[in-house]
């Protein structure tokens, strides 16, 4: 049974109960010495002097605050506890300094599946940065087969060969308008306000 579950269950069968107030009175006598205390609460002070539980009392009052930050560290080392003990091994590894470079191939076409593919282009990236960029490349009279010799004979052979990449770790679609190609035919039938199919 997990803590927070047996806290629980105590406080069900226990009954709810306040925490008893504060009392000043024995706040400020936990500040005298035995003696006065003794003195002004016993019996010839006011007579609320308890031989049995006073003393007690007052060492609560003084180390109250330290107690409980006591009791609340425990706890939560308690509950951390149970719930790292769920019977995973835990480690930690220190990371790699340089990353190994990865490969994006870039997509220019419409969301639709059976889109036409407009444009495609690849990038190399290590550690963070772009190191390598293959130039898009308009694919308009191109079918799909003829699209795929082009990446198998061409641009992966240039990739494994000079960064050791077999293949892209991500495909990322961009819609035709965003093609970077400055001959785009799209962007000029965009320009002049017509509408061009691949």
């Amino acid at each position: 049974m997990k803590l927070e579950t047996r806290a629980f269950c105590r406080f069900l069968v226990v009954g709810w109960q306040m925490a008893r107030r504060i009392n000043p009175k024995c706040v400020a006598c936990a500040q005298l010495s035995v003696a006065m205390a003794r003195q002004l609460h016993g019996a010839s002070g006011d007579g609320c002097w308890v031989e049995k539980r006073c003393h007690r009392r007052r060492s609560h009052y003084r180390n109250r605050q330290g107690l409980n930050e006591k009791r609340r560290v425990e706890y939560r080392q308690q509950v951390a506890a149970a719930r790292a003990d769920d019977g995973v091994e835990r480690i930690s590894l220190e990371v790699v300094a340089s990353s190994l470079p990865y490969a994006n191939l870039y997509i220019w076409r419409e969301k639709r599946k059976d889109a036409p593919v407009h444009a495609i282009a690849a990038t190399v990236i290590q550690n963070g940065q772009k190191v390598l960029e293959v130039e898009p490349i308009h694919c308009a009279g191109y079918r799909k087969r003829q699209l795929e010799r082009y990446m198998e004979q061409k641009v992966m052979p240039y990739l494994k060969e000079r960064f050791g990449i077999t293949h892209f770790s991500n495909e990322i679609r961009l819609e035709p308008i965003e093609c970077p190609l400055k001959d785009c035919p799209l962007k000029e039938s965009f320009d002049s306000g017509g509408v061009v199919d691949d």
